[in-house]
């Protein structure tokens, strides 16, 4: 299984967020990954959507985090950020389908696969990944000289 990038500049802009005492801007967030600013955009559009970002323009604006980083479930983002978890083509249903659909059993055990991997990521909540937030903070800083440009 492989999520998304897109799943994984949401994970990446939250991570980067409870690891700040202030907002930032989708800029900082794209730099401090080398990450494209247009498809930060899109991620930070859905997870404002979803509830676990806030954003605000103008000065002192910016995107925060909507909830403590405790209350912000794993799974749930996951979930929000993929467009569908078929993980092979005959999971996907609709025309054409699969020759053997109906006698194989291989959807059921991607089935389980599948919802072993989505049980075990929503076991954990941002705050999990960032309890080492002074070095990733550090590790998400641009050099003065970078932080200028910005």
């Amino acid at each position: 299984m492989r999520l998304t990038q897109f799943s994984d500049f949401a994970l990446r802009a939250l991570i980067y967020l409870a690891v700040r005492d202030e907002p930032a801007s989708l800029r900082q967030i794209a730099a401090a990954y080398a990450i494209s600013h247009n498809h930060l955009v899109k991620v930070v559009g859905l997870l404002q959507r979803a509830g676990f970002v806030e954003t605000r323009r103008g000065p002192g604006g910016g995107v925060t985090l909507a909830r403590r980083p405790e209350a912000i479930n794993l799974g749930d983002v996951v979930r929000a950020a993929e467009p569908d978890f078929a993980l092979v083509p005959c999971m996907e249903g609709g025309a054409g389908g699969c020759r053997i659909a109906g006698l194989c059993a291989l959807t059921g055990v991607l089935d389980d696969a599948r919802d072993a991997f989505l049980a075990e990521i929503s076991r954990h909540t941002l705050a999990d990944v960032t309890h080492n937030r002074g070095a990733l903070a550090r590790r998400l800083t641009p050099p003065a000289k970078a932080q200028a440009a910005l």
